[in-house]
């Protein structure tokens, strides 16, 4: 496959200024810390404008692009342009972000056959290269996706070439420790040294695709790849030292907001996990997930119902969606603020392409999508916070719910709605982690 960002830095064009929608560190009276989300970015190497609209991309699978044009198609997933405009534009608005998180899922939505090991490494290594080019000294924390396999999906719970090949990729990141466990089962924990805060923060990189459905491999075992019990001693051990605890991962825990009564991961792996995130809740400060490309919270709450912990999905960079579906997402990414002294999430600055305008333009107008205390009218991204803000959705004439799944989407379509039964899904899938709260949530109704 090569590397092709080598030489697409030099067809780059003169692009728009980022402008003004920019973090203000000012706006807070104690220091503020500030890292990337970047997720999803599914690289197509195959794109390519072309007449017949079959042969666009090899992700639509032979179906038809929609509207083609230089920075992708809803029916494609991401040219190699788009993924470079995205951090381009991270790296010209020269936010001091203290690391990055990049959950997963490199290479393309393609059948089968027409990957390899081989070419699925080739892709990581190709968006690794990518980061490192336009953040040299910056420090980032990956974690796998379902798609960062082959075959897909089927990440198994021993050494492999690919995980091998992502430890080494990814040694310049990474410490030895962390290393040791990626090479052998696809997950790390390390501690992220803070130059502002003397406080402690590990993030905890999970395998989720270890408790994915469609993963054969894990079939029948309880605990694949031991990550659940160094999951709990590592929880454990963090709790001791009093230690913050940030955890990332692909595949998210709780239920899938755009459908009904189906758990991301396996279901009883996710009462599992959920479990473990109520136990160690007093530590975890946030969770950041991908996979889904939409945007979504979830609010963790503990056994009598109080919300614990804020979960966060980040839409993806590609925009891809299925030709049975009616609506994609617009490219995005993100950036957090947190407090140094303890880790807590203070807003979301979220970022989004409009990919018909980009094309239409033939220059990519990243901007501003939303910043979420604004936004929301909240004061703060704390799990009580959120929890508030997702039963002001409850209300049936809900302005505030209206905006989140305008968000959901990334903007992809204003005039998309979302009926009762919708509207029940997400607002379950928000407010309810677990089987039992779940169910009776669904089956109340809850508006």
């Amino acid at each position: 496959m090569g590397l092709p960002w080598l030489i697409s830095l030099l067809l780059l064009g003169p692009w728009q200024s980022p402008g003004s929608a920019v973090p203000l560190q000012g706006q807070y009276s104690s220091p503020v810390g500030q890292f990337w989300h970047v997720t999803d970015l599914h690289l197509d190497s195959t794109y390519q404008l072309a007449d017949d609209h079959t042969k666009v991309c090899a992700s639509s699978k032979g179906e038809n692009a929609s509207s083609p044009g230089i920075f992708g198609d809803y029916m494609c997933d991401s040219p190699y342009q788009l993924i470079l405009s995205a951090f381009k534009y991270m790296k010209d608005i020269r936010q001091p972000a203290s690391f990055m998180i990049w959950t997963g899922d490199s290479p393309p939505h393609v059948p089968v056959q027409e990957l390899s090991t081989k070419t699925v490494i080739e892709v990581i290594a190709n968006m690794t290269a990518t980061i490192r080019e336009h953040f040299p000294d910056l420090q980032v924390f990956p974690a796998l996706g379902n798609h960062d396999y082959w075959p897909q999906d089927q990440l198994p719970v021993a050494d492999s070439d690919i995980y091998s090949a992502v430890a080494d990729l990814w040694r310049p990141w990474l410490t030895d420790e962390a290393i040791t466990t990626l090479r052998k089962g696809g997950y790390y924990s390390q501690i992220y040294k803070s130059t502002s805060s003397a406080n402690p923060l590990r993030i905890i990189s999970l395998n989720t695709v270890l408790y994915y459905g469609p993963n054969k491999v894990t079939l029948n075992m309880t605990d694949p790849g031991n990550q659940l019990e160094w999951l709990e001693d590592t929880l454990e051990c963090s709790r001791q030292k009093m230690e913050m605890v940030y955890i990332i991962a692909h595949v998210p825990v709780g239920y899938l907001p755009f459908t009904e009564n189906i758990t991301a991961v396996r279901t009883h792996f996710n009462e599992r996990l959920v479990k473990l995130f109520r136990k160690y809740s007093n530590i975890i400060a946030g969770q950041f997930y991908g996979h889904t490309h939409r945007d979504s919270i979830m609010v963790l709450l503990d056994e009598q119902g109080n919300p614990v912990n804020s979960l966060f999905v980040a839409p993806a960079v590609t925009p891809i969606r299925s030709v049975k579906e009616t609506d994609s997402n617009n490219p995005g990414f993100r950036l957090y603020q947190y407090k140094p002294d303890d880790y807590s999430l203070l807003d979301i600055w979220q970022y989004y392409l409009n990919l018909t305008e980009a094309n239409i333009k033939k220059e990519p107008h990243w901007k501003l999508e939303y910043l979420m205390t604004k936004a929301y009218d909240i004061d703060d991204l704390r799990p009580g916070h959120l929890y508030d803000l997702s039963k002001k959705f409850t209300d049936s004439h809900s302005q505030q719910f209206a905006m989140y799944y305008k968000h959901f989407l990334v903007s992809f379509d204003d005039h998309v709605g979302c009926n009762k039964q919708c509207k029940i899904n997400q607002l379950c899938a928000i407010q309810c982690l677990d089987e039992t709260s779940y169910v009776g949530c669904i089956n109340r109704g809850v508006l």
